[in-house]
């Protein structure tokens, strides 16, 4: 076994491991390694935005985690594409970019993690961010991450918007701006018609430093101790032999929501008897590892149209051909559509402070993407809620890190979550009864006609049978001084030296919408956090 040494490894090259690879490595002065599973974002489908329908379910890009059957869902097991590749899940994922509620952040900092409120993150996302639209207030136009508007327009959502405002929703041109309540139009993280990845963004840029070694193909397989101190990662070499990272100073798992908390536990973190039982020695009794799983849980409902939506336009390969040349040229057309186009936060009712439901609104259907357009003209509107009261959770199958753990997500669990989703169907069905989108729908095919609006035992059993994930597991190694917490407010795992996580999986909370920009935000924070306490001498 041989090894190297370096003052910061960051394990997962993800959306946040991107931002602390560059953040780290700025000075000249500290070495930094940066490891990931997966190879190099070589794949010419992750650049072009549309390539999410060629990359999700592929393994040489994903995962490709599934989830145990869920009684929630009566049975079912569910997908879940997570990004095994530099970029992680930002080189997967349908580019839209949302922050969430301020109120998200300031439960947090309620919750005991001080700094984590709204003013304290919102320069952080700003900081990120290089937005087209330029700078304000809420937004930043000199980072290093690309936020476009849309690049693409299609009637149909263009009459969701319009029949959301006939419904009585108000249009709310930024959502990322002074209020997130309302309809709109989705910015994504995209440049001149491509992708903007984690690791285009942070990484690519700067990896001709120095001090910067990538290691891709290097998926760890625990952390080793000395103590209660954190002091490598052995992983195995593209040929199969196993090598070890030795940190001088820290180790910062950012291997997201799945990888971060089987990580740790099969390093001797975690539930003590649950570890024992799989054959992992207990460094540290920490029993909230794995748990605290949360996610965004949608319900997709399609409506068949009378006029043609992109389901048209793909199906012949004539306009593929076509669809293809445009890009080529233009970087335009619909090769740079996101995963979904328009978007609203809504309120359920008018007891809710807050927007708890999103809708996700597609000019096109399908059974999920990677399986091909349905042979109708089609739309799809998506609606899932904001803030889950369930809980689930992450457990090992082996003690061998290459053997996928079980993922519990035990959806619609609570009363309050399953109201909601109820409501949010029952939303949906009304907007489409509004001008001008209700001329243009055909036929309600998912669910049918037949399903009362009233009937709230029907549509909660329709939700369970075709609800499916949005794809923003979180919340594995939370955040907070509880003895249910993993790390605390500076991230470091409690009773261990050396050692933090940095991801959506320190989450308290899910925050009120997509993941992929507070997973950016979070890198932002661990970065200072690591430099101050570096400063200070407070460190680990």
């Amino acid at each position: 076994m041989t090894g190297i040494f370096a003052d910061y490894v960051i394990v997962g090259a993800g959306s946040a491991g991107c931002v602390l690879a560059n953040r780290l490595s700025a000075d000249p002065d500290v070495s930094v390694v940066l490891m990931e599973a997966g190879g190099r974002d070589w794949n010419p489908w992750i650049h072009v935005p549309v390539g999410y329908f060629k990359t999700m379910h592929n393994p040489s890009v994903d995962w490709c985690y599934r989830t145990e059957p869920d009684p929630g869902l009566n049975g079912r097991q569910l997908d879940w594409p997570r990004g095994k590749v530099m970029g992680g899940s930002s080189s997967l994922n349908g580019l839209l970019y949302v922050r969430g509620q301020p109120q998200d952040y300031d439960r947090w900092r309620q919750m005991g993690n001080t700094g984590w409120g709204w003013d304290d993150v919102l320069p952080l996302f700003k900081r990120s961010e290089k937005q087209e639209r330029g700078a304000d207030e809420f937004h930043g136009d000199q980072g290093a991450l690309h936020v476009s508007n849309m690049r693409l327009q299609r009637p149909i959502c263009d009459a969701w918007v319009a029949a959301a405002q006939a419904a009585g929703y108000p249009f709310n041109p930024d959502y990322n701006g002074a209020a997130q309540e309302g309809v709109g139009y989705f910015q994504l993280t995209a440049h001149r018609g491509r992708r903007c990845s984690s690791a285009v963004a942070f990484v690519n840029p700067v990896r001709d430093r120095k001090n910067l070694t990538i290691l891709t193909k290097a998926q760890a397989r625990r952390i080793t101790f000395e103590g209660n101190k954190a002091v490598g990662v052995t992983y195995n070499d593209r040929a199969g032999n196993e090598q070890v990272v030795r940190s001088r100073g820290e180790i910062i798992v950012s291997s997201g929501a799945i990888g971060s908390p089987q990580l740790l536990m099969v390093s001797g973190i975690g539930a003590g008897t649950e570890l024992t039982a799989q054959g992992v020695d207990v460094v540290r009794d920490l029993p909230g590892v794995g748990k605290n799983l949360q996610d965004h849980l949608q319900a997709r409902l399609v409506f068949k149209c009378n006029e043609p939506t992109l389901n048209d336009e793909v199906r012949s390969l004539i306009n593929q051909a076509r669809i293809a040349l445009k890009y080529a040229l233009f970087r335009a057309g619909p090769m740079t559509m996101a995963a979904s186009l328009a978007t609203g936060f809504i309120k359920t009712s008018d007891h809710v402070e807050t927007p708890d439901i999103q809708f996700h609104v597609q000019p096109w259907s399908a059974d999920s993407p990677g399986e091909g357009v349905h042979p109708f003209s089609a739309f799809t509107m998506s609606v899932c809620q904001l803030r889950p009261e369930s809980r689930g959770r992450i457990a090992l199958a082996s003690s061998d890190i290459s053997v996928h753990p079980k993922i519990h997500p035990n959806y619609l669990a609570t009363q309050t979550d399953c109201q909601t989703i109820v409501e949010g169907v029952k939303i949906a069905r009304r907007i489409a009864k509004h001008a001008p989108l209700e001329s243009k729908i055909s036929q309600e095919f998912r669910p049918d006609a037949s399903l009362d609006l009233d009937d709230y035992e029907g549509t909660l059993d329709w939700a369970r049978n075709h609800s499916s994930s949005i794809y923003h597991p979180t919340g594995t190694c939370k955040m907070g001084p509880g003895k249910d917490a993993v790390v605390d407010a500076r991230l470091r795992v409690h009773g261990i030296e050396g050692l933090r996580v940095a991801d959506c999986s320190i989450m308290p909370e899910i925050v009120s919408g997509n993941t992929n920009a507070p997973a950016i935000m979070i890198g932002e924070k661990a970065s200072d956090l690591i430099i101050e306490d570096r400063r200070n001498g407070t460190g680990h």
